[in-house]
């Protein structure tokens, strides 16, 4: 049996690191800090981007870009905090790639941002595939979703640089271990910084928010 294979992943992949590239020129240049936020569904993203924004609105002027498939209901939540906000929609797509994010980015004043942020499509496989010309990637990873998932989907945990363990007021209700989590998290990312949050009680979100000041304060 003569099978020709054809691999169109690497070309794809290729082309997002060129055009990603050319973003991050376009970021340093503005002194613009980003963030790539990502997580699986439901994890909270979008309540950890509004904990963030109140966090630092008077220390930083901030941006967002919001990716869902479809609907804006989580851009509505955000713009509701007054940070300007701009909604990609990729229409069945598991990511944000650079091309989208780049002409969301059409839509910003880069020269008058300090931060953007930018939460990625819910997905604990694809966007870690696809860079974005970011100055550093986050996750998130809630407690309902189970301490194992560091070994389910390595790469995402490989590839970022901070990881929020979400929902510590559920850990009553759960199964939940939080130092296998972390044991499995250092065992492939040795240098991830991890918080221990609650979105819902405000638990460790001002470390974070710190923690992510002094991180974009040091790239400028």
């Amino acid at each position: 049996m003569n099978i020709k294979l054809i691999d169109i992943r690497e070309p794809i992949l290729k082309e997002n690191q060129a055009t990603a590239e050319q973003l991050a020129a376009r970021f340093a240049e503005a002194r613009v800090f980003v963030v790539n936020l990502m997580s699986s569904p439901g994890a909270g993203k979008t309540s950890l981007v509004v904990k963030t924004l109140e966090g630092l609105k008077h220390r930083m002027r901030i941006a967002v870009v919001e990716g869902d498939v479809v609907s804006t209901v989580d851009a509505e939540r955000v713009a509701s905090t007054g940070a300007q906000t701009v909604q990609i929609n990729t229409h069945g797509a598991c990511h944000i790639d650079a091309a989208m994010l780049g002409r969301a980015v059409q839509e910003l004043d880069l020269e008058a941002l300090d931060m953007l942020i930018v939460e990625n499509v819910g997905n604990l496989v694809c966007p870690a595939e696809f860079v974005l010309g970011e100055s550093m990637r986050a996750m998130i990873l809630s407690v309902p979703e189970g301490h194992d998932k560091p070994l389910k989907y390595p790469l995402m945990f490989t590839e970022t640089s901070a990881l929020l363990i979400n929902k510590l007021d559920l850990m009553p209700h759960t199964d939940f271990d939080l130092q296998a989590c972390r044991d499995a998290v250092t065992s492939l990312n040795p240098d991830m910084r991890i918080f221990e949050i609650s979105c819902r009680t405000g638990q460790g979100i001002d470390g974070w928010v710190d923690w992510l000041e002094q991180r974009a304060g040091g790239s400028q």
